[in-house]
């Protein structure tokens, strides 16, 4: 520092000694004169850590560290302890509700693994995800692809692609024959075994929690008997853990799509309201009752509605969303907002964590199994 600088700090130190002292003849600040500080509802002295990443520190270590951390950092931490108590809780029952790209993106396994070591007692998800896991279940692969060709317009990019017969999922690739395989599969393993047997009920129609549970059976056989590299998957781990998939907006999926060109020629059909007095008694008979919302959409709002015709409602909730909540949709809707109608107890632990599902989803699970395992 120069004089300059000294004299000028000391200017302004002889200034705020005098403004002090002008303040304390008005009155205004006498309490801080004498060290007391100012009466406060809101603030409690908890200061702001530092979180640390070093080599050989696990998952669950660094979500602990964000603890100390503030902004996005001490929601995911929160979120990890809330998601760690739910999975603890032997007497809670566990909703998975899981939209997006999941398992194009390369989250097929994670949920796999929930289901089948215990974790997930009910799985609400897109006929999307389950499209894309029954093509992976026997033999078809996603790839790696990209968003854009430098060297050409956005427009001209996606032209080409579908030219060359590939799906894009934005950075991810699917080539289309592995539909007409899924298409296959579905005609050959799947609807036969659903079309109606006339003399079970007196109905031709079938709640899609058993057409999910015919295709997890389907992708297993299938995944075994041609010895497919990638493992069975999601709908397979749902089927052999008895699991339940609800899938509320099925016919939005090219899944949905061939169950009704099926029906057109079968005596096959899906009754949408089925599954909802299944779905029901299984909340109904929830000692507690936890969900993980992974996105948002249908699954979500289906996940969450469940609660509004039982005397109860969640004891736990952690959502993943990227959705803002001022637009008034449900998929930005806080968990707040969702205790306002009852889908959440008053007391009900819930946390909220805004950011990439395919980077926190892999984040929470592995800190929360860590604490339980």
């Amino acid at each position: 520092m120069t004089d300059s600088d000294e004299g000028a700090r000391d200017d302004r130190d002889a200034e705020d000694k005098h403004g002090d002292d002008h303040d304390h003849e008005d009155g205004g600040h006498a309490d801080d004169d004498h060290g007391h500080e100012p009466h406060r509802e809101e603030f409690h002295a908890d200061p702001v850590g530092h979180t640390r990443a070093t080599a050989g520190m696990t998952v669950s270590e660094l979500v602990d560290g964000y603890g100390d951390a503030g902004i996005g950092a001490a929601a995911v931490n929160e979120a990890g302890d809330v998601l760690a108590e739910m999975f603890a809780n032997e007497d809670c029952t566990v909703f998975l509700s899981l939209a997006g790209a999941m398992v194009p993106a390369g989250m097929r396994r994670i949920v796999a693994d929930l289901i089948r070591d215990g974790y997930v007692d009910a799985l609400v998800t897109t006929g999307a995800n389950l499209t894309h896991d029954a093509i992976e279940a026997i033999g078809g692969k996603h790839h790696h692809g990209r968003t854009h060709d430098p060297e050409k317009s956005l427009r001209e990019h996606d032209e080409g692609l579908r030219d060359e017969g590939v799906d894009r999922i934005y950075n991810v690739y699917l080539p289309q024959e592995h539909f007409a395989e899924f298409e296959g599969h579905l005609r050959e393993e799947v609807f036969p075994a659903l079309e109606a047997d006339p003399d079970a009920d007196g109905t031709d129609a079938v709640s899609i929690a058993d057409l999910t549970r015919e295709l997890g059976r389907a992708n297993a056989e299938v995944n075994e008997r041609e010895d497919v590299p990638e493992g069975p998957g999601v709908a397979a781990a749902a089927y052999e853990s008895d699991v339940p998939v609800y899938c509320p907006a099925v016919q939005d999926s090219v899944l949905g799509l061939q169950a009704w060109m099926y029906a057109q020629t079968a005596d096959f059909t899906l009754d949408a309201l089925a599954d909802m007095t299944e779905l029901t008694d299984l909340a109904f008979d929830a000692d507690d009752a936890g969900c993980l919302l992974v996105g948002g959409g249908v699954p979500k709002n289906f996940t969450l509605q469940t609660m509004l015709v039982t005397p109860r409602a969640y004891d736990y909730a952690v959502q993943i969303t990227m959705d803002p909540e001022a637009t008034g949709g449900l998929s930005g809707a806080t968990l707040e907002e969702a205790r306002s109608w009852g889908k959440l107890e008053k007391d009900a632990r819930n946390a909220s964590v805004y950011g990439d599902a395919t980077v926190m989803l892999p984040m929470l699970v592995a800190a929360a199994r860590d604490r339980v395992e």
